[in-house]
């Protein structure tokens, strides 16, 4: 074939693909580079990797529906607002077939009493068998009515019912009608058992779903809200505003102080504290790569967790009076987390402090509250709400210490 020459030949070169470059015109090539910041594996996969391996052993054969659970929508409760005037509201959940759990837990302790209490008529030689039985039980726990706030109304739709909640509305003065939450997030709350003229601390208060919780108890003589993010606390100023009257909203101290410092500003003041402390946040995890706590430039603050935890439930303690209770409560499944802070906070309390610390039995809410929750069985301190597929509420775990 004859040589080509001039543009024709020219031509012909730009077409053919030159060593080393493959097919295709040269301003069309490029080489793929990473971004020297960018995490070549997602933090939901690190936290994901590190629960399977964790919590297969913690929770053995439940792991795989508690997983399942995790990786799926959560259902949520709808907090109603007694500031709001929500009788029509009530009447529109119950039409959706949605149900009140705490009622319904008040009602199935009234029937429990109840059968007890028919159980005292039977023969003189049952009624003694039955006397030994009360009285072992109330050796073993509380009875089953304590620790339920009648004031405090959430609606749930029944296991297996997805159905979402609407938006919540104003009413005429523009107080919103109900706050959706994790409806197992009210049990530190209710464990917290709050009595008329109570002073509450409410130590890692944001964003405001708990406290406000502690509001529509309406016992609370005063409530501390604390929370050292600003940021945080200004989302806690909204929820007060959108969902408390001013007058009602005065009443309440919002600060922004390091909690592990509170004994320091006000100790043994306190007859009741929450400390719902910052935690892996197991679900959100799972699910949202921002602000996950996996991201490998956190890695040191995730292994600090449980110091951190560790300090402000001291903390709490130390700001309870003589007497008072402190309900510590996480939205993780980690043992490392939950009874392990637990258990070195009584030591740590006891031997540097000098100071006595009983753990209250809350099994009573698994026999009040199984009918809502899935509850792992097998917590050593302590109760753990378990996600599943057909009540996909948590993790929430929730143990009450009391100050002897």
């Amino acid at each position: 074939m004859a040589a080509l020459g001039g543009r024709a030949g020219a031509a012909l070169l730009r077409r053919r693909p030159l060593p080393g470059l493959g097919a295709g015109p040269r301003r069309y090539r490029y080489k793929e580079k990473w971004a020297a910041t960018a995490p070549r594996i997602p933090p939901t996969r690190l936290a994901l990797h590190h629960f399977d391996i964790n919590y297969s052993l913690q929770l053995k054969e439940l792991w795989p529906s508690v997983r399942a659970g995790l990786l799926c929508e959560q259902k949520y409760g709808a907090l109603l607002n007694n500031f709001s005037l929500p009788d029509h509201v009530t009447q529109e959940l119950e039409l959706l077939n949605a149900t009140d759990f705490v009622s319904e837990a008040t009602k199935k302790a009234r029937s429990v009493a109840a059968a007890e209490e028919a159980g005292r008529g039977k023969s003189s030689e049952g009624r003694m068998v039955m006397q030994v039985e009360t009285m072992t039980q109330a050796e073993m726990s509380p009875p089953l009515r304590a620790s339920i706030s009648s004031n405090i109304k959430c609606y749930t739709f029944p296991r297996g019912d997805i159905t979402r909640f609407r938006p919540a509305r104003p009413n005429t003065l523009g107080i919103l009608d109900y706050y959706l939450m994790d409806a197992a997030s009210l049990l530190p709350v209710l464990a917290l058992n709050v009595q008329p003229g109570d002073f509450v601390l409410d130590l890692c208060a944001a964003p405001g779903g708990k406290t406000l919780a502690l509001l529509q108890t309406g016992a609370c003589g005063r409530l501390a809200a604390n929370d050292i993010s600003i940021s945080r606390t200004k989302r806690l100023h909204q929820i007060l505003h959108s969902y408390v009257p001013k007058e009602i909203r005065e009443t309440v101290s919002v600060t922004s102080c390091d909690g592990r410092d509170w004994e320091r500003l006000e100790g043994g003041t306190f007859h009741k504290v929450l400390v719902d402390v910052p935690c892996t946040t197991d679900r959100h995890s799972v699910m949202e790569d921002d602000n996950n706590i996996f991201h490998k430039r956190r890695t040191k603050e995730r292994q600090m967790l449980p110091m951190l935890q560790l300090q402000l439930l001291m903390a709490g303690i130390l700001a309870t009076r003589p007497g008072g209770e402190v309900v510590y409560s996480t939205c993780s499944l980690s043992p490392l987390q939950n009874e392990h802070v637990i258990e070195r906070a009584i030591e740590i309390a006891e031997t540097q402090f000098n100071v006595a610390l009983r753990v209250e039995d809350l099994s009573r809410f698994r026999t009040l509250f199984q009918d809502t929750f899935s509850f792992f069985s097998d917590c050593r301190l302590g109760e753990l709400v378990l996600p599943h597929l057909t009540a996909n509420f948590g993790p929430m775990y929730f143990c009450k210490l009391c100050r002897m």
